[in-house]
């Protein structure tokens, strides 16, 4: 008996990135298909500092590449605004609840990081952050310093709120997000961006207090609204200042991966 069977041609790799230069200088722009978009639509990304291109499903390569050439310029420019990085490095000036720190490597000391003030030194800030360790190993360690501190004092402040109200959170986590500076899962379970350490108290309370919010409103209705503002008074502040400002708060460190 003869069996037939068919075999297919390898399927062409789909192109997800395109390269567009100007002056001097190439991008590279990624490119994310959409069932509902019904235009081309450019956006640049503090957090993650690159370039997305949303397009719909049937739109050519070409086409694409058209769209994105022509914007060059403006990609190149919107780039060139976005807020230099600060690597976690000796002399790097990293803020602390809103509050400056310099970051002073200290060999051979105990322990690994803290926050010390008043260190009587012609420095650019009056606070630092020492760290106990050489070299190679100073990114990490402040990194993981600031995660701690942000998961103490967002676990101290969602603590505080969901007694006012008596709802109680399924847990706590911190994480380096991007798109979000806080989430709440329907059951319960709410999420934060470790950056929120490097804002003013009151705009890391004022996340705490939204999420939590969350737990008995699970939108963004009036009601949410005026519970959020029970539990933190200092909401439109928050908010205005995270609009301004919060964009900022990804160019300390480099990103993660999680």
């Amino acid at each position: 008996m003869l069996s037939l069977f068919r075999i297919d041609a390898p399927r062409k790799r789909e192109t997800t990135h395109l390269e567009v230069s100007h002056s001097g200088e190439t991008h590279r722009v990624a490119l994310k298909r959409i069932s509902g978009a019904r235009r081309f639509t450019l956006r640049v990304r503090s957090a993650t500092r690159d370039v997305v291109l949303t397009m719909p499903l049937r739109s050519s390569l070409a086409a694409a590449r058209e769209f994105v050439e022509r914007h060059a310029a403006w990609i190149g420019a919107r780039l060139n605004r976005l807020p230099r990085p600060v690597p976690f490095e000796h002399g790097a000036v990293v803020p602390l609840r809103g509050v400056n720190h310099i970051v002073l490597l200290v060999p051979g000391a105990r322990g690994n990081v803290s926050a010390r003030s008043g260190i009587g030194m012609n420095l650019e800030a009056e606070h630092a952050l020492c760290v106990a360790c050489d070299s190679p190993h100073v990114s990490r360690r402040i990194r993981d310093f600031l995660r701690r501190e942000a998961r103490g004092d967002l676990e101290l402040a969602v603590k505080r709120h969901t007694a006012a109200i008596g709802v109680a959170a399924r847990r706590v986590t911190v994480r380096d997000t991007v798109s979000r500076w806080g989430s709440c899962s329907a059951s319960g379970a709410l999420s934060f961006s470790w950056r929120l350490i490097f804002a003013p108290a009151f705009v890391l309370d004022y996340l705490a207090a939204h999420e939590v919010a969350h737990l008995v409103h699970l939108n963004h209705s009036p009601k949410f609204w005026a519970l959020t503002q029970k539990l933190s008074p200092d909401t439109d502040r928050a908010e205005a200042w995270l609009k301004t400002h919060g964009a900022s708060l990804h160019r300390f460190g480099s990103a993660e991966t999680d």
